[in-house]
């Protein structure tokens, strides 16, 4: 077996746009982006008007529940064999170095092929590539139902790799000069710039494989998550950041393709961009929880259900129950406990998960999942966190933000972390589609 078989690394034939079309027209956003504004999508089809574009190529999120969704299916992978017959495609075969502004920073990245035999999103999956969050399973067959027969695959998966030491892509960035131009070019609707250069060299694509191979030999796993069992002979290389539902969907549609196809079928890769979990533009932000319409004995049975390995204490202000949750000269879970009246910190002296969310979680699926009358809402920022705790029946949780350094140990350890764990950028810095790969 090679290298590049053992970490699942295919080298793809990448299908980019010749000379003559407009990239800032071609390349949109995920499709699973401003869902409840339409009018995004909307400034998107004005903009590209009949011209070459990925917009002709995928079906809008914001447009699954209408009735013309199955029209809108067939007419996107009618345009992919219009481009496709047309010749407007140039193919390269190599990886893409890619490199765009997020924010204040630039987010630098490779796209390759991952194969979907190293995949496993199930929770308690010990596969090469693992799900980040829990899969939900009724949000594969509309996205399905695009992918099956279509001739072409656009992504908008960002898959995650822990390179602390960064040995992976720089001695991609100090040859980046002598790497030829693929694209540079203003993403549309302020989403920043995007450039990228192909790598095609078979030294420096052997070698980019073998510094990723690195990254899970014993004496790394070592040094990032300490003695893990399985290390040797299930160890995680890459965990899916963004588009885990997309990734699923492949997969799927190649497990129904596999009993009938050859074995090394286009269908069995996917094309994704790989990037590092410690590239600067990756800022992992908590995601909150609120309790709605919650009894005065939800607090008690909270308390009961830890007890007796808890501590609880109170604060005066919002600000000083946050200090005490992200206190990191006291290294414990803690969450932070929002209620009309009080502020409160709750530390688990034995927690149940690698993370306090998930130890925290536990009680909440429970506890919505045996009252009809309780809802349970995710929620951004401290300001709406604090204002929505505060209304009476309410009850709001501070979760502090995951790490980098704990991010794939926790992976590793509890499986697929809980639902809404962290948010990895805002709607506008999500990866837009631009590279192709035929996948019939």
């Amino acid at each position: 077996m090679t290298t590049a078989e053992k970490t699942g690394i295919h080298i793809p034939e990448v299908l980019l746009p010749g000379k003559g079309i407009d990239l800032h027209k071609w390349a949109v956003i995920a499709c699973d982006q401003f869902t409840s504004e339409p009018e995004y999508w909307d400034r998107v089809e004005a903009t590209v008007g009949e011209a070459p574009s990925t917009y002709h190529l995928i079906l809008p999120e914001a447009w699954l529940n209408r009735p013309e969704r199955h029209e809108r299916i067939a007419y996107a992978q009618s345009h992919m064999q219009q481009y496709l017959d047309s010749d407007i495609f140039e193919t390269h075969h190599g990886f893409v170095l890619v490199e765009r502004t997020v924010g204040e920073s630039i987010q630098t990245g490779l796209i390759v092929a991952l194969d979907l035999e190293k995949y496993d999103y199930n929770r308690g999956s010990k596969s090469l590539v693992r799900a980040t969050e829990g899969t939900i399973l009724d949000r594969l067959p509309p996205r399905m139902q695009v992918r099956r027969g279509a001739p072409l695959e656009l992504p908008h998966i960002l898959v995650l790799y822990d390179d602390p030491h960064r040995t992976v892509l720089t001695p991609i960035l100090e040859q980046k000069e002598n790497l030829p131009l693929a694209y540079d070019f203003d993403l549309m609707e302020g989403s920043g710039h995007i450039c990228g250069h192909y790598i095609e060299d078979p030294a420096m694509l052997n070698q980019a494989i073998e510094n990723i191979a690195a990254l899970i030999s014993p004496e790394a796993y070592r040094e990032k998550y300490g003695e893990i069992e399985d290390a040797a002979t299930a160890p995680l290389l890459f965990a899916v950041g963004d588009g885990n539902h997309s990734l699923a969907t492949a997969k799927a549609i190649w497990e129904e393709l596999k009993p009938t196809v050859v074995s090394d079928h286009p269908a069995r890769y996917a094309l994704v961009e790989l990037v590092n979990l410690h590239d600067p533009s990756l800022k992992f932000e908590p995601i909150h929880r609120v309790m709605f319409g919650v009894g005065e004995s939800f607090h008690e049975e909270l308390l009961a259900a830890y007890a007796p390995d808890y501590k609880l204490s109170t604060a005066s202000t919002f600000d000083k129950m946050k200090h005490a949750v992200l206190d990191d000269s006291k290294p414990a879970q803690r969450v932070g406990i929002i209620t009309p009246d009080q502020y409160q910190v709750l530390e688990f002296t034995k927690p149940h998960t690698n993370l306090s969310v998930g130890t925290l979680q536990e009680f909440l699926d429970k506890y919505v999942k045996s009252h009809d009358e309780v809802e349970i809402d995710y929620v951004h920022g401290d300001d709406v966190l604090d204002k929505l705790s505060k209304q009476e029946g309410n009850m709001g949780f501070y979760l502090p933000p995951i790490t980098k350094d704990n991010f794939f140990k926790s992976v590793i350890l509890d499986g697929a972390l809980p639902r809404k764990t962290f948010s990895m950028g805002h709607a506008h810095d999500k990866r837009f589609y631009l590279e192709a790969r035929r996948i019939l």
